[in-house]
């Protein structure tokens, strides 16, 4: 089964299993997705949502964010792992939106990449859960990891990684593709202890005796 294959039978077992893929991260303003997508580096989902719910009831507007005290955000923040690094970006694209944007957020990929602390996954959960905008695939830790045991990519780069995926996967399913490898990442091929027994793509995937 060449990948282009193995990717539509992919797609069609995880969209069963789990229909309705969005982001897992909950918010309700564009600027919000950047603050919990920011936020979401290296710590949970869940946790992020439990910390946005306070968060999002006190900061209401882009300016909110961009004037508090530096170190009020920091303390607002600071179960997250890097949360100084976190804040600082935070606080540092509201800033830039609200000199260089009028205070919206941007809707193209290089415009969003411009912002602190937003990289290419950052800019690409924007851009399709905001916008319903492809611009390409967003790649985290779980997306890195099935695509490699799935036998899709070779690379170790998230860059690389997302190249290969949109190589091989219709443009209109880029979106669900990163939702539904990370839903099935987490439910099922965990890292340290996959769960071959009740995988769906078991039988199409090379890594299935690790």
């Amino acid at each position: 089964m060449d990948n282009k294959k193995k990717i539509s039978e992919i797609l069609k077992r995880l969209k069963k299993k789990f229909p309705g893929p969005k982001t897992a991260l909950n918010f309700t303003t564009p600027f919000e997705v950047l603050v919990a997508t920011i936020l979401s580096a290296q710590t949970t989902d869940a946790h992020v949502n439990k910390v946005t719910e306070t968060l999002f009831r006190k900061y209401r507007t882009i300016k909110d964010y961009a004037s508090v005290p530096l170190e009020t955000l920091k303390k607002d923040v600071s179960s997250v792992n890097f949360y100084n690094n976190k804040a600082t970006h935070i606080q540092a694209s509201a800033q830039l939106l609200i000199s260089n944007f009028g205070g919206k957020m941007p809707k193209t990929m290089d415009e969003l990449t411009g912002l602190p602390g937003v990289a290419r996954k950052t800019a690409n959960i924007i851009l399709s859960n905001v916008y319903g905008i492809n611009e390409g695939i967003a790649v985290d830790t779980h997306v890195k990891r099935l695509s490699f045991r799935l036998g899709l990519t070779k690379n170790t780069d998230p860059v690389k990684i997302e190249k290969d995926l949109m190589t091989m996967t219709p443009k209109e399913e880029w979106s669900n593709l990163s939702h539904l490898l990370i839903f099935h990442g987490r439910k099922t091929c965990q890292a340290k202890k996959p769960m071959h027994d009740e995988c769906v793509l078991a039988d199409i995937c090379p890594s299935r005796n690790i």
